[in-house]
């Protein structure tokens, strides 16, 4: 005889039965709620990076379908049920950064309103990172941007290297920022035979931290460039000070302020020594090439015989891989966090190392509820 389905609804439908075997379905089902991972991009060389998670995973990419209108509007199509689930939104994002913010937010809201249980973003690249503090009469976009994936629906992010760490502070849910300097130190240790005969370099002084993190896990010199001739983050004009105070405007005693003193960039200087050395300069992204060719140029001019730069996010935009191919650089070192294929058919300086390993092995911890400490191992907050 069928069992009965104890239901709070009993009493409205004293008569119902439930089939033979749906209680331990049921059961089963809450208890092995599974995951599904899809990839937000509509264009195919950017979804290389979510077939190399899902084959590590061993699973297959979400059925889904992601396109542009005519009229240059951005529809997503989940073509599969995702109710209960834990739902993992793979986003690369290619030159066009807008459509892939666009998409990533429209599948997530598609997600969100199928019932998924929750939706977890894997974003190498976090777009807009470098607009992350007040300039001018401007506004922190990246903060605008995390609220809007707060508000798509978006439960969780895997990023890599945000560009300033205090961007996590901008999300109201969890945010782990995964580290490529373990895969980039593997290559330096196995690819460049005679590493122990370099020195790790900082373009800037604002740079020096990351690259003393790399020179003390390396056991290697470390030189800073100071002094560079183009004009940094920090040099720009704060707009919110004008109009400029003038020496003789007319103003009221109590509110003259004293006037301050402009500042004068010193000449180029190395600290360290980089004399028949490689060099080696390391940062978190290479996007317009101009201030690495600049610093290759130092480098050479001060002796160091081999240049390389190695980066975890390989923008290079517009005329970058030109540059790249023309300069005093031997070879620049990025990640796969931003497809850059086209690049490299331009310049064969630009090599690719896979970061595919510890964004799947992020991906099986956060839905098996496992700690993300062991990611983090021998990994210090300035890398």
């Amino acid at each position: 005889m069928p069992r009965k389905l104890l239901l709070p609804y009993k009493s409205v439908f004293p008569h119902f039965r439930a089939p033979r075997g749906l209680h331990d379905s049921l059961a089963m089902n809450a208890a092995r709620s599974g995951y599904r991972v899809f990839s937000a991009n509509s264009t195919a060389a950017s979804t290389e990076l979510a077939k190399k998670i899902t084959e590590r995973l061993g699973a297959e990419l979400g059925k889904s379908v992601v396109y542009q209108e005519t009229n240059g509007e951005t529809r997503v199509e989940i073509k599969e049920s995702v109710r209960g689930q834990d739902i993992f939104i793979i986003q690369t994002i290619p030159r066009d950064v807008n459509t892939a913010v666009m998409e990533l937010l429209i599948m997530a809201y598609a997600l969100k309103t199928s019932c998924a249980r929750n939706i977890i973003g894997v974003i190498p690249y976090f777009p807009y990172s470098k607009q992350s503090k007040m300039r001018k009469r401007g506004s922190i976009v990246c903060k605008l941007l995390a609220s809007m994936l707060a508000k798509a629906g978006l439960t969780h992010i895997i990023t890599m290297d945000l560009h300033q760490k205090e961007i996590q502070g901008f999300f109201s849910f969890p945010v782990d920022n995964l580290r490529a300097s373990p895969f980039l130190l593997q290559y330096i240790q196995e690819e460049i035979p005679d590493y122990r005969n370099a020195v790790i370099v900082a373009k800037s002084p604002g740079a020096a931290k990351r690259a003393q993190s790399y020179a003390e896990r390396l056991r290697l010199g470390l030189a800073v460039i100071h002094g560079e001739a183009q004009c940094t983050e920090q040099d720009m004009d704060d707009g919110r000070h004008s109009p400029p105070m003038l020496k003789n405007a007319t103003v009221h005693p109590g509110l003259e302020l004293p006037l301050m003193m402009a500042k004068e960039k010193p000449p180029i200087t190395v600290v360290g020594d980089v004399g028949g050395r490689i060099a080696i300069i390391v940062d978190d992204i290479i996007d317009d090439v101009e201030s690495f060719v600049a610093a290759a140029e130092i480098l050479k001019e001060r002796g160091a015989y081999k240049i390389f730069v190695m980066a975890t996010h390989g923008l290079l935009s517009a005329d970058a891989p030109r540059l790249i191919e023309e300069s005093s650089i031997d070879e620049v070192v990025v990640t796969n966090t931003v497809p850059h294929e086209v690049q490299k058919l331009q310049c064969p300086k630009i090599k690719t190392v896979d970061i595919s390993l510890i964004l799947s092995e992020a991906i099986r911890r956060i839905h098996n509820g496992e700690s993300m400490a062991y990611l983090f191992r021998n990994i210090t907050v300035d890398d």
